[in-house]
């Protein structure tokens, strides 16, 4: 049986808005310019301040919030608590990913239009930059390091000197995810990668080397996969539908129907989300949650939060 719990219009396209989620908090971008904190409880406002418009990045790090809105150049760190302001960095235009690791904050190096730069987390005083601009694709922290990829190319650095640590070389060049990621870290020796249009390969630190997981016979979304319930969780691209994979050995575990839309994200436990707000189990069995379903993400045990074409919506499971 599901319960619904709360539902928070968002006066915006939910599938645009920016959302952060974490131990006792959401944090999600609405109305265009706000940025709220929401108690996952019951859905209500714990703070709302101005962040100007469409975030390109929004990451909770500790006590602290990131965000980076599209119409200013500028880096804000908020307090998770209260809402205010700590901190502000200007940026080069058009800077975009943003991420945290060894409370260092890496910024820049989307499409190649900025240089990369870091900034301490507590102070925002900078700690270093590249002197042209870089390309990668979104960073992902990964062994005290942060893990940064182009092309058929991966490398791991230090996120407060910027020294490169390891490289891998990939058979195959990365899908082109934009600011969504590609990267998933499985543990501190394996972070999947997507490939190609229907690849994903293991970066292995132990080996240095890259190694491939599965080739779909179907084009998969340039995403980065899923780690959930212990399996890889990955939506086809065009024909439509989608698998989970053990990431020990790439073995086909649960496939969705070729002809459904499927949201992003998992429903516990173990499901796939169709866009049409059902949720469909390995054993064949449904769920109704609700209807036009773009996104879920798990709130603690026996509850999850839904996006929807204009809304949030928690449910109890």
């Amino acid at each position: 049986m599901v319960t619904e719990l709360w539902d928070r219009v968002l006066h915006q396209r939910g599938e645009q808005a920016a959302l952060a989620v974490t131990d006792g908090s959401i944090l999600v971008h609405e109305r265009r310019t706000r940025l709220v904190r929401l108690d996952p409880a019951d859905g209500s406002v714990a703070w709302d301040v101005p962040v100007r418009t469409w975030p390109r990045a929004l990451v909770a790090a500790g006590s602290r919030v990131l965000v980076l809105p599209q119409d200013r150049s500028a880096l804000s760190c908020l307090s998770l608590a209260t809402g205010a302001t700590r901190w502000q960095a200007d940026l080069a235009r058009f800077t975009g990913h943003v991420t945290v690791a060894d409370g260092a904050v890496l910024t820049g190096g989307w499409r190649g239009y900025t240089p990369l730069r870091a900034f301490d987390l507590t102070d925002g005083r900078l700690l270093w930059q590249t002197p042209e601009r870089a390309v990668t694709q979104r960073p992902v922290a990964w062994a005290g390091g942060l893990l940064l990829g182009d092309g058929a190319r991966a490398w791991l650095i230090d996120p407060r000197t910027g020294h490169e640590r390891q490289s891998w070389q990939l058979a195959e060049a990365m899908a082109d995810a934009d600011l969504r990621g590609l990267f998933t870290v499985l543990d501190a020796d394996r972070c999947a990668v997507r490939c190609g249009p229907s690849a994903v390969a293991v970066l292995r630190r132990t080996t240095g080397r890259a190694e491939l997981l599965i080739a779909d016979e179907n084009p998969l979304h340039p995403e980065a996969p899923l780690l959930a319930h212990g399996l890889l969780w990955l939506r086809r691209y065009r024909t439509l539908g989608g698998l989970a994979v053990d990431p020990a050995d790439g073995s086909t575990v649960h496939r969705a129907d070729a002809r459904i839309h499927l949201a992003r994200g998992v429903l516990p436990p173990a499901s796939f989300v169709t866009a049409a707000g059902t949720a469909v189990r390995p054993d064949g069995s449904t769920v109704r949650l609700g209807t036009r379903i773009t996104a879920v993400r798990p709130l603690g045990p026996g509850r999850v939060l839904a996006v929807t074409r204009n809304s949030l919506r928690a449910y109890r499971l």
